[in-house]
């Protein structure tokens, strides 16, 4: 293999393997960006395409700013991947120069060695060149240089059409790259300009609220109110459980359930599935984290969240996310239920419900509908809050589901 054979293998493996190492980032950026967008299509059908029989302005601020932070999501990230395009081109416009100029001192060379080559066989002829040998290992000699020149003649055309196809091919991929730029340059400054407008919309409705800033507070202190009894019965029928579950039992343990093998098994199992539990809905967007959440209008009010709390569209049944026993079927206000499933010692709850399609005691199945969500009647929301607990200490739901 010759040197210069050599360094085309070099100069083409850093042409495309290099690439690979940035594209990766640069697929995953992309992929960002079409998850985000599928999720704004989300919260413009599940939050805004719901029909509403009544106004209610810190509803609407909540929806607005939802949309608000998703899109403001999406500009980061397609600010992030033209920061990535603009890098590979730069780079890819400095290997084009460098092969460029490669290129012109390999058919310089290549051209000087055929106008050689040409000129020697002028002034001579290849059977002359032979027979004119002193010797028979003269001759052989001779022979063998010929077809080593005539060789090398033909792997430096080989290397001229290599290098040429190497510049070709980085110059289509530099037009799609700044074709793809251009785009979403674009898409970066539409969305702007709509987190502009949305960002308008939320002005007013804040205008809203403030003159009617007693209302909304008495209706947020009701609710709190609401959420508390809720979680209070809850907490309640769990300890209930676990106090029955230990009541037969040489080894107490008060603060957790007491664990058949077979419990134990499907705890076990529950834990590693950590991060890959389906969804406890089929379609939907997380409307409210897990935890101490500001409030989204009142500073310095916070929202204790006991799960997470997701939106979906009406009709929609929640689904066990893993095999179990109905540990409890809670009625709450208005007719809502919950519905408590217990994995060995982990409990999953299914809050604010129409209908239920089990009772306790059944024994269910990963995916299985356990009730219809109720749709409130005047946002035309369809909200499941969904809970999940080791014994009586509440999970973030999040770090146990699937991540969309």
């Amino acid at each position: 293999m010759s040197q210069k054979t050599r360094h085309i293998i070099i100069i083409f493996i850093f042409l495309f393997a290099t690439p690979l190492l940035a594209q990766k980032t640069r697929t995953q950026l992309e992929a960002d960006r079409k998850r985000i967008k599928k999720e704004i299509l989300q919260v413009n059908k599940l939050l805004f395409n719901e029909e509403k029989k009544g106004k209610n302005a810190l509803e609407d601020l909540r929806d607005i700013k939802k949309k608000i932070e998703v899109k403001t999501a999406l500009i980061s990230t397609i600010s992030l991947e033209i920061k990535a395009l603009e890098t590979t081109i730069e780079s890819n416009e400095l290997k084009i120069e460098k092969l460029s100029n490669q290129l012109k001192i390999l058919k310089k060379d290549y051209a000087e060695m055929i106008y050689s080559s040409y000129k020697s066989r002028s002034q001579q002829n290849r059977t002359m060149f032979i027979l004119s040998s002193q010797s028979f290992y003269q001759a052989y000699k001779r022979v063998k240089y010929m077809n080593q020149y005539a060789a090398f003649r033909k792997k430096q055309g080989e290397e001229v059409m290599a290098q040429t196809v190497i510049v070709q091919r980085l110059n289509d991929s530099l037009h799609s790259q700044r074709q793809l730029k251009d785009t979403l340059l674009v898409n970066e400054e539409n969305e702007q300009l709509s987190v502009e407008a949305d960002k308008k919309s939320m002005e007013k409705l804040l205008s809203q609220i403030k003159k009617r800033e007693h209302k909304y507070k008495r209706e947020l202190k009701r609710k709190r109110e609401d959420e508390k009894k809720i979680t209070s019965r809850i907490d309640e029928l769990i300890r209930e459980a676990i106090a029955e579950s230990n009541r037969n039992k040489t080894t107490k343990n008060s603060k957790g359930f007491a664990l058949t093998p077979e419990a134990k098994a499907l705890a076990s199992q529950f834990e590693q599935n950590k991060g890959k539990l389906p969804w406890p809905v089929d379609n939907g967007i997380i409307t409210r984290k897990f935890g101490r959440q500001p409030h989204p209008i009142y500073k310095g009010n916070y929202v204790n969240s006991t799960g997470i709390h997701i939106t979906t569209q009406k009709g929609t049944f929640a689904e066990a996310i893993f095999n179990g026993e109905v540990l409890a079927i809670q009625v709450q206000s208005e007719g809502k239920k919950s519905v408590l499933i217990r994995h060995g010692n982990y409990v999953s709850v299914y809050n604010n419900l129409e209908k239920t399609f089990v009772k306790t005691g059944d024994r269910v199945t990963t995916g299985q509908a356990v009730g219809s969500i109720f749709t409130d009647r005047v946002t035309g929301k369809t909200k499941l809050i969904f809970v999940l607990l080791n014994n009586t200490k509440r999970l973030n739901p999040t770090h146990w589901i699937l991540g969309r």
